[in-house]
């Protein structure tokens, strides 16, 4: 499965959805193990230590410092990792909309991890793009 690149039928066939759990960005210093009861949607090594994206509740009780209680929208559809333009189409109407995001690429589909409170107003926004709303 390669995904799909064309970037009109990205835009058009997306279905983007958002999930209700409350996702944070945390890290660890290098070397640090992840502690009991942590199980992160995604980690990420870099020099200053591991960033870790894991729910709220978890990073709560652990005790770990967090950053940006954010919602996860998945757009549903199968984007190569090839793929030139797709976030590039969507992430300024996020953006004129005053909505940060931190975008995540996996294997089969895009992600994109928007505040909390400014969730529903992103997916909207989103929605209205695939449907080809000005």
């Amino acid at each position: 499965m390669t995904g799909q690149t064309d970037l009109a039928t990205l835009l058009a066939s997306m279905t983007p959805e958002l999930t209700h759990d409350v996702w944070v960005f945390a890290t660890l210093p290098p070397g640090a193990t992840i502690p009991p009861g942590v199980t992160p949607l995604m980690t990420y090594a870099e020099a200053e230590g591991l960033t870790l994206i894991l729910r709220q509740d978890e990073a709560r009780a652990a005790g770990l410092a967090f950053v940006f209680p954010s919602r996860r929208i998945t757009l549903n559809i199968h984007s190569s990792l090839e793929a030139v333009g797709f976030l590039a189409a969507l992430l300024p109407a996020l953006a004129v909309a005053g909505i940060g995001v931190n975008p995540v690429s996996a294997y089969f589909h895009d992600h994109l991890f928007v505040p909390a409170e400014r969730a529903d107003e992103a997916l909207v926004l989103l929605q209205a793009i695939a449907s080809g709303a000005p």
